[in-house]
């Protein structure tokens, strides 16, 4: 295969042991479990659709940046509160659930608490209205459930070092 085409198409991610990819899923789908028992309680469940990924990144991926409780909290703190802003200044106008979006990416990048799917939080509003209350209280359980789970899950066999308790400069 000619080298420029093979980096292209080529995997990034390092080989894990079945094992930590078992363990991986089925923390996972735990935590979406979880997740999906506040939602339908709520009466939300569009709100799965973010975080989902969030569980699969904090359970596969625990190392990463993103899946460290700081970026999930304040990254959805952050999508919750343009989500909010914006329904209630232009409700139901596509274009404001895009700006939200928008602003939500910058607000996490320049605070440094990117958080991807955090980002679809104003598109799950746009797409079925919620209470700000509501939304916020909604979030937050679903944050402390899933890092809660990801805590006490990293410490089982085999054991992986979760949330990262040395970060970067402040």
């Amino acid at each position: 295969m000619p080298p420029a085409l093979a980096r292209y198409i080529s995997r990034h991610e390092p080989r894990a042991s079945w094992r930590v990819h078992l363990k991986s899923t089925a923390g996972a789908a735990l935590g979406v479990t979880l997740v999906g028992g506040v939602s339908a309680w709520s009466g939300l469940p569009l709100l799965m659709a973010p975080l989902g990924p969030t569980a699969l990144v904090m359970f596969a991926q625990p190392h990463s940046a993103s899946a460290q409780p700081v970026p999930i909290f304040a990254g959805y703190f952050i999508g919750a509160v343009f989500a909010s802003i914006m329904e209630v200044a232009f409700p139901g106008a596509w274009w404001a659930a895009t700006l939200a979006v928008g602003l939500v990416m910058l607000i996490m990048l320049t605070a440094r608490v990117t958080h991807p799917p955090a980002a679809a939080v104003p598109l799950v509003v746009y797409s079925s209205p919620i209470a700000p209350q509501v939304l916020f209280v909604v979030m937050l359980a679903a944050c402390i459930l899933l890092t809660g789970l990801a805590i006490v899950w990293h410490r089982t066999s085999p054991r992986i070092s979760y949330p990262l308790w040395q970060g970067l400069e402040p």
